[in-house]
C-alpha cells in the first residue's frame, strides 16, 4: 500500500470510528446492554463514559481532514483502547455477569485500535505533518 492510499484509508477510519463513537455508542447500549453497557439503566458511569467517547469521536472526525498533523490524538486512541479493552476482558472473566462485553465492546475496542495502527504512518510526528 502506497503512503498515499494508507493516509486516504486512514481518514476513512478516523471519520468512521469518530462517526461511531459521537453517535453509535448510545444506541449500542440500549440494543444490546449486556456487550456495551457495564450497568443497567441511566446509570451516572454511562453518561460520563458517554460523554469521553463522544468528544474523542469529535476529535477524530477533525482529525480525519488532516490526520497527520494529529498523530498523537491517533496514538492516544491506540493504546487507550488497548488499555480499556484489557480491563473490560479481566472484569468480565472475573465477573460472570459481564461475559457479554467478551463480545460486544472488548473486541471493538481491539479492533478500533489494530486498524488505526495498522493505518497510521510510523516516523511521522506532528512537527513534520
Amino acid at each position: 500500500m502506497t503512503e498515499a492510499d494508507r493516509i486516504k484509508y486512514l481518514r476513512i477510519a478516523l471519520l468512521l470510528v469518530g462517526l461511531i463513537f459521537t453517535f453509535g455508542i448510545y444506541p449500542l447500549t440500549i440494543i444490546w446492554p449486556s456487550g456495551w453497557s457495564w450497568h443497567m439503566g441511566q446509570s451516572d458511569y454511562l453518561q460520563m463514559i458517554l460523554g469521553i467517547y463522544a468528544t474523542l469521536g469529535v476529535f477524530l472526525m477533525v482529525a480525519s481532514r488532516k490526520p497527520l498533523a494529529y498523530i498523537s490524538l491517533i496514538w492516544f486512541t491506540v493504546w487507550s483502547s488497548v488499555v480499556h479493552a484489557a480491563i473490560m476482558a479481566v472484569q468480565s472473566f472475573v465477573n460472570p455477569m459481564h461475559r457479554g462485553h467478551l463480545l460486544g465492546d472488548v473486541p471493538a475496542l481491539l479492533v478500533v485500535a489494530a486498524a488505526l495502527a495498522l493505518l497510521t504512518p510510523r516516523g511521522v510526528t506532528e512537527q513534520h505533518a
